[in-house]
């Protein structure tokens, strides 16, 4: 789990052990079975506090007192171990709402034992120690699936929990999958139920339950819960959590106090388990800077579970995650790497090596133009009025050969083949792509650079969309694998000015401006110029001088020549137009501070020019 706390925090919570009871677990002193019956005989009858009372633990056994340390309520299923949270409850209310559509509307009660194994009867139905607040759109989207690990997630929340097809040996349904920061506290759950209701477990049916009051659970689900004990185990959030439900239910989970219990009991899996995972699949890469490169992959399947995966770069051990993605630090600009990932499971089985892939750094150097070609338009519309923009700031006119354009459905799976672009985008235009279905009022497709029904142009507002250069992702809008959560759904997003190079991280509020449904008005206010025109830097068209202070003027050798003028922004918004003029002064004092593109016609001539207005 994510330590944010102090040492001196951890310190005292650890301390905190010392709340077990004087003699307490006297009685614990065999071992398999006889020690879980021992156990039984220990933590039984305890205070039933009712189902509504589940609310009144809740104020003090999951408290968010750990990770922002904000005091709000600590959601396994919304919690974000390493970052900001997506949502926050308030202990005492959001509570039973009954509406809940969208995360983050309001929380519940998730029992992670499903109340339909044991019908609701008491005292299982409110026992807090299996039973946790948690979001109310997650907790209906577990239904009353399996835990276990997932291969292909068809819902993800938005810290990362996941609903998929089970990769769990033997098992075909659906399950799902905490993020790794909770897998240690659930299987805790798991095994303090099976110990508790030892007495009656044997009549319940589940798909993780085998039928027997000792053992019961399957092999198959019993080795995921062993691993994942194993893999992230007892944080100062249980052990807190263990002494507020004592104080109200006068019980505690044993397998918290004391960790080695489960193997005495159940046994591990190091000593028995041989068998390597698959080897992880789609390796890819998502962004690079000039020193570091950031990978995906999909996941890899074991017989028991995968608990990390291990990443090399030119044959050297770079980093381990437990995650699906990984970003190499400390790498040399201008440099290839050959990369690959093995998954590991919690014996040290080791699979064997995924697809290598090759990658160069980025030049560390951008000359004050763009590095690259970037997004600066994007329309999510109604029906089919979709199109996407890519503007070339970069001061040179570019090739669309290297390009293309990839889709990912729903916040998961792996990008789509791509669209592949062609021809030549000169430097201050743009290329425009649309949906061939998009409405006319909105954009005539005959003026567009592509118009295409393909799936690239059928996204919607969870689907990220990314722009690739030689297969690697160079520019993003939307978050790759972010779920399913839209991000931007019924909207326009342009570029703002303040943008000057692609990204592979996206951020609409520091990124983006957002218009209304269906605005349509800007897309491609610059189009490509024919690649046949000539571009010209020479003496016979002059800029003078830079305009420092808010204007410039423009001269050539015949001082009556008629030209046009327009000024575009570095995200590619044009911000000054004049046609047909003989006027030498230009004023800017209108614009911003920034960097522009200057492009005057005359004739069949055309002039760029970079200028900066400070």
């Amino acid at each position: 789990m994510k330590k944010i706390y102090s040492f001196l925090f951890l310190l005292l919570f650890t301390v905190s052990f010392a709340q077990i009871p004087s003699g307490y677990y006297n009685t614990a002193t065999g071992t398999g079975y006889t020690l879980k019956t021992q156990l039984y005989n220990i933590i039984k009858g305890h205070t039933d506090n009712g189902y509504a009372g589940l609310y009144t633990t809740y104020q003090t056994s999951d408290v968010d007192n750990f990770y922002e340390n904000d005091g709000t309520v600590l959601d396994m299923y919304s919690e974000n171990p390493s970052g900001t949270d997506p949502y926050n409850y308030s202990t005492g209310s959001t509570q039973r709402c009954g509406n809940y559509s969208v995360e983050g509307d309001c929380y519940n009660r998730e029992h992670i034992i499903p109340q339909s194994v044991f019908n609701e009867q008491s005292p299982m139905v409110a026992d807090a120690h299996f039973i946790t607040p948690t979001d109310g759109k997650v907790n209906g989207m577990r239904s009353n699936y399996p835990h276990g690990t997932v291969s292909s997630a068809t819902y993800t929340s938005q810290n990362g929990s996941k609903l998929g097809s089970s990769s769990v040996s033997g098992y075909s349904g659906t399950v799902f999958e905490p993020v790794n920061a909770f897998k240690g506290d659930i299987a805790r759950m798991y095994f303090y139920f099976a110990t508790r209701y030892e007495n009656t477990v044997s009549g319940y049916s589940f798909p993780m339950f085998d039928g027997s009051a000792n053992k019961v659970f399957t092999t198959a689900f019993l080795n995921v819960l062993l691993a994942w004990h194993a893999q992230d185990p007892v944080s100062a959030r249980e052990i807190a959590r263990n002494n507020a439900i004592y104080g109200r239910q006068n019980n505690r989970n044993p397998y918290i106090d004391h960790p080695e219990y489960v193997n005495q009991i159940w046994g591990g899996t190091s000593s028995t388990d041989s068998q390597a995972p698959t080897a992880p699949t789609s390796l890819a890469s998502t962004s690079k800077t000039s020193t570091s490169i950031t990978l995906a992959w999909n996941a890899s399947t074991d017989n028991v579970a995968v608990t990390g995966y291990d990443v090399y770069a030119n044959s050297v051990f770079k980093t381990t995650v437990s995650g699906l993605s990984a970003t190499i630090t400390g790498l040399t600009a201008s440099t290839s790497y050959s990369i690959y990932v093995k998954a590991k499971d919690a014996a040290g089985n080791t699979s064997a090596s995924s697809s290598t892939i090759a990658v160069t750094t980025n030049s560390s150097g951008t000359g004050g133009n763009a590095t690259d070609l970037l997004f600066s338009e994007y329309i999510e519309g109604s029906g089919n009025n979709k199109a996407l923009e890519i503007a070339n700031n970069t001061g040179s006119s570019v090739s669309l050969s290297a390009y293309t354009i990839k889709k990912q459905t729903n916040g998961a799976g792996s990008w789509s083949t791509g669209l592949a672009l062609s021809g030549t985008l000169t430097t201050g235009s743009k290329f425009v792509i649309v949906n061939s279905s998009i409405s006319s009022t909105c954009y005539s497709t005959s003026a567009a650079n592509i118009s295409t029904s393909g799936t690239e142009l059928m996204f919607n507002g969870n689907d990220a969309v990314g722009l690739f250069k030689n297969g690697v992702l160079i520019d993003i809008i939307g978050t790759f694998s972010g779920g399913t959560a839209n991000f931007a759904i019924d909207v326009t997003l342009r570029r703002k000015s303040t943008v000057t190079s692609p990204s592979t991280t996206f951020n609409l509020s520091s990124q983006w401006d957002s218009y209304a449904t269906d605005t349509c008005n800007n897309l491609a206010s610059k189009i490509a110029k024919p690649i046949d025109e000539e571009i010209i830097d020479s003496d016979e068209i002059i800029i003078y001088p830079n305009p420092s202070d808010g204007n410039f003027y423009v001269g050539f050798d015949n001082l009556d020549t008629t030209y046009s003028i327009e000024i575009i922004s570095f995200e590619g918004q044009k911000v000054f137009e004049k046609q047909n003029t003989t006027d030498s002064a230009i004023s800017v004092s209108h614009l911003a501070k920034g960097i522009y593109i200057v492009q005057i016609i005359t004739d069949s001539k055309t002039l760029i020019k970079k200028i900066i207005i400070n």
